[in-house]
């Protein structure tokens, strides 16, 4: 095992239809007109010195270390500022340019301490590389002078510290929070001798706008900028490439590792999805993985108010299976079911739906997707054909218009976020359709056109007002619509969308948006494709599916797509914002109970007989029990047993107390987790998992972006350490029940989801291995992948333009529960928190508040950080309030991240019409003052302290 450095050439690469040829000391180089010389010289395999240059970066041309002589040209130009031209000739070597070169490095040694034998960048830093490189061998300028040598380190920020007597101002790390992350947190303070990197206003980092990304710490040549676990640990020795377990943009990095311990995470620059980029969970927030609180021993009980016992793999797994078909024998075949895991691979959660059909013997298979993301499935499965997103994250470049509706990408999705932002400061235009002003409102240098500020509820009919005023004015692309859309469908869509009652004018009554604001945000949208050279571009997320008519709106953003002709090129497109690393994943491997892997229907006989031939047992024709089914079967009794892969329903889904009621009543709860999470308090066999550093697999993202999860250390799940695959766990409780199921690995898995998937037909790991990720569908008529969906013509045929009636939500505001309560995420935790709440970014957010607007918060009394009540229909919790301006009167807003809060005891039931995805984003509730937690928290504290005691 070695470790992995990125070739860095200097300057960002071009593209360009004309190259120019030019010659390098004496050899004749072809590049891309635009390309640097420095990076032609690179791509020939030339170095020339640099310290303010990396290709992350524009040129800037400040540390005068890579200046070259051009023939007939006078002075030494720096070489990254300086375009390769057709005919130039270039000396990169000789004794003037070797004597100028040492000259500057002598400067910068004589401003920098001489600890390179104990400076925790001894090994890796670019300073010592680059004065070895220009053969610098002594100072001549001594270090008496004035100097910056005892500058204070800033160490506020809890993973990285900041040295400022090794900055050697290059302004790498302020660039690269402009260039790269896009937060203009850093600055160049001073000038002249007293020239230095300034956080903010001469902050701390930890009280700046960073966000702790990462990008300056990636991009300091020296110490200046270090890791703390670098600081602490040394120099890492070996790296492995693997896929981050955050967010649905499935960032790519590299585990720099120290033996089996990791030292690091760095982005990985060849990740298709973040290109070397990063975010505070993914670049720091891996310690969970090594967490005190990992359970790392299988554990059983009888009554889930005994305490644990640690028991082998084989009892525990021996006693799974017993239960199983204990229940099974009780209560009928299909008593039991199981929910997989959208944190885990696919090919552990291939594994876990095929238990449930070929052991189990039913279709109780279901998915976290079904609580945020199946109405995306359903709707664009309907309009285009296929159930994901049309584009890759890289066509955002090529937007002219981009409409955010129900999507935080700042907090959510935060490196795409940084791509998106950076196409936004070359040009194009905003529309943020959002209850609330979510970051990209207005931000350095950002700032949205128009911001759709919609009552939570309305989106369907925010929708159909902006479909009103496109076609009402002409705005459509009729030529499109003939060439690929059903027509008789887009008729009948055409005659619905120019009724009165979708007018701008009385949708704004509905919505609360103002009709002049919907028309010129309508018009901003078609436009883009004006003479078809212009695209705009839809990214949703949860804020669109999370409501009783989610699918409706998946197809109404689709309608108002093709309407304007704006799917199937570059930089348009309908675009889910994936939550978690692998929930398109977890739908693509078929974990609903209505469809096969590849959204193949159960009823389907071709199909099943597929699956039935393969795996050598039949197969169940009738749709399983969707997740609120299967509740609701627990409560009432005929639904006893379930297995949950690396999911936390108690904490995530909607009506806690119900949720609460359902496991109670299981005669056996298997989770298999790393932690002993919320749901896990009603479990009766706990099945330790792996880490993502643990996994062998793949991940697939929000754009459909197959990559590789590889082993960086080996799994901890098991006595003394002897751990197991998750995917052979799930296999040998199969085996246990009688069904045999075997695999040698998991390219094994691999191997039989292409087999059975034509959307994955052409993917196996020898291919992700030499391409490094592969966007489904990968067959013979897309070896290499798919990057852009309906190129030419939708997956359907044609277009299905569909009808999408405003329906109102049944969740009403009274004089009781007077504010509509909407929920999302924040940057620094993720999803249930389980993860990061065991890391350092809970300094950052350690508890989960309620914002509030100033108007409503004073007819309250309310002030902020009081503790406040939040009661709805369904039950109550308290939290603190946090004053706002982000929010509209009569609206609030809390986060999910933390346990103890609840967020979703107060959470209705109420669900989308096609899918039972439910509908968090609209609560009616009261806010009030208070002085004490609710008796859900007081019980939840005492039910807590039960059922998570460990036998000694």
């Amino acid at each position: 095992m070695t470790l992995i450095r990125d070739k860095d050439f200097g300057t960002p690469a071009r593209t360009s239809d004309k190259q120019v040829t030019l010659e390098i000391d004496g050899r004749s180089v072809s590049v891309p007109e635009g390309t640097s010389v420095m990076r032609a010289a690179s791509e020939a395999g030339v170095n020339i010195p640099k310290l303010c240059a990396t290709d992350k970066l524009e040129s800037f041309g400040s540390c005068r270390l890579c200046v070259v002589q051009v023939d007939g040209r006078r002075g030494l130009p720096s070489s990254c500022t300086l375009p390769a031209e057709e005919g130039m000739k270039v000396t990169t070597e000789n004794e003037k340019l070797a004597r100028v070169r040492r000259g500057v490095m002598e400067l910068y040694i004589s401003d920098h301490p001489l600890d390179c034998l104990t400076c925790s960048a001894n090994g890796n830093c670019e300073l010592q590389d680059m004065a070895g490189q220009v053969g610098l061998r002594n100072v001549r300028y001594g270090y008496d002078g004035e100097n910056h040598l005892e500058a204070e380190k800033d160490e506020s920020n809890p993973y990285f510290t900041f040295d400022p007597s090794k900055c050697i101002v290059c302004s790498r790390c302020v660039r690269a929070c402009e260039e790269v992350q896009g937060t203009f947190a850093l600055t160049i303070g001073g000038r002249g001798f007293d020239s230095h990197v300034s956080a903010g206003a001469e902050q701390s980092f930890l009280e700046s706008d960073c966000v702790s990304c990462g990008a300056c710490v990636d991009a300091c040549p020296t110490a200046t900028l270090m890791e703390d676990s670098v600081i602490e640990m040394g120099q890492p020795e070996h790296s492995v490439i693997t896929t981050c377990a955050y967010c649905g943009v499935g960032c790519g990095f590299k585990a720099e590792m120290k033996g089996g311990e990791v030292v690091r995470m760095t982005p990985w620059k060849d990740g298709k999805a973040n290109h070397g980029h990063s975010c505070v969970k993914g670049r720091f927030a891996w310690g969970y993985a090594t967490h005190q609180d990992r359970i790392t021993s299988p554990m059983i009980r009888e009554k889930i108010t005994d305490p644990w016992r640690e028991v082998s793999w084989d009892e525990a797994i021996d006693y799974s299976a017993k239960r199983l078909k204990e229940v099974q024998e009780k209560y009928g075949r299909k008593s039991v079911g199981g929910i997989t895991s959208s944190r885990c691979t696919n090919e552990e959660v291939y594994v876990v739906q095929k238990l449930i059909r070929a052991a189990f013997g039913n279709n109780n298979v279901d998915t976290c997707a079904r609580v945020c993301h199946s109405p995306t499935g359903y709707g664009l499965k309907e309009t285009l054909g296929t159930s994901a997103g049309t584009q890759a994250f890289d066509s955002v470049m090529e937007a002219d218009v981009i409409m955010i509706i129900g999507s935080n990408p700042s907090d959510a999705h935060p490196v795409f976020a940084s791509q998106m932002k950076r196409r936004l400061r070359q040009g194009a235009k905003l529309i943020i359709v959002d209850p609330r002003a979510i970051e990209l409102v207005k931000t350095p240098h950002v700032k949205a056109d128009y911001h759709l500020a919609l009552r939570p509820g309305t989106n369907v009919a925010m929708i159909n007002a902006l479909a009103h005023v496109i076609v009402s004015e002409g705005l459509e692309q009729t030529d499109y619509i003939r060439e690929r859309c059903d027509m008789e469908a887009y008729e009948a869509w055409r005659e619905f969308v120019l009724r009165d009652e979708n007018s701008p004018e009385n949708m704004a009554e509905i919505t609360g948006v103002p009709a002049e604001d919907i028309r010129a945000a309508a018009r901003l949208y078609a436009s883009a494709h004006d003479g078809k050279e212009g695209r705009a571009a839809i990214y949703y997320g949860l804020g669109v599916t999370e409501h009783s008519q989610g699918s409706t709106m998946v197809m109404g953003m689709a309608n108002l797509a093709m309407a304007t002709g704006n799917i199937g090129f570059e930089g348009a497109g309908v675009n889910p914002m994936r939550g978690q690393n692998n929930v398109q994943g977890s739908c693509d491997m078929g974990s609903f109970p209505h469809e096969l892997p590849g959204y193949r229907p159960v009823s389907d006989d071709a199909t099943r007989g597929l699956f039935e031939k393969d795996w050598g047992v039949k197969l169940d024709n009738e749709p399983g029990l969707r997740i609120p089914g299967m509740f609701d079967a627990a409560v009432e009794g005929s639904y006893k047993a379930m297995y949950i892969q690396g999911e936390d329903v108690a904490q995530s889904d909607p009506n806690t107390h119900h949720v609460e009621a359902a496991l109670r009543n299981l005669d056996c709860l298997i989770v298999q987790d790393l932690f002993l999470n919320e749901t896990a308090r009603f479990a009766h066999i706990f099945l330790p998992g792996t880490s993502f550093l643990e996994k062998d697999g793949t991940f697939i993202n929000a754009e459909r972006r197959t990559s590789r999860v590889r082993k960086a250390m080996q799994p901890k799940n098991g006595p003394d350490g002897q751990g197991m695959d998750e995917w052979e766990i799930t296999c040998r409780i199969a085996r246990a029940m009688g069904y045999d199921m075997h695999y040698n690995s998991a390219s094994e898995i691999m191997d039989e989801i292409a087999r059975l998937t034509p959307s994955f037909a052409g993917i196996s790991f020898d291919k992700l291995d030499r391409l490094g990720s592969i966007q489904w569908p990968c067959n013979d008529k897309a070896p290499e992948g798919t990057e852009t969906m309906h190129v030419g013509g939708f997956v359907r045929g044609k277009g299905n333009f569909v009808v999408t009636e405003y329906v109102p939500t049944k969740e009403k505001v009274t004089r009781r529960f007077p504010l509509l309560l909407t929920t999302g995420r924040i940057l620094s935790q993720y999803n249930v928190g389980a993860q990061t709440r065991r890391t350092k970014n809970n300094i950052w957010h350690d508890e989960d508040v309620l914002e509030i607007h100033p108007h409503d918060a004073e007819e309250r009394n309310i002030a902020e950080g009081d503790l406040v009540s939040l009661e709805s229909r369904m039950g109550e919790t308290t939290l603190r309030a946090h004053i706002s301006e982000r929010m509209q009167p009569g609206v609030v807003y809390t986060t999910f991240h933390m346990p103890d809060t609840g967020a979703n005891v107060v959470t209705t039931e109420l669900s989308d019409w096609a899918t039972s995805c439910p509908e968090y984003k609209v609560t009616a509730v009261q806010i009030r003052r208070t002085n004490k937690r609710s008796d859900w928290q007081e019980h939840y504290d005492e039910f807590t302290e039960q059922t998570r005691h460990i036998a000694e």
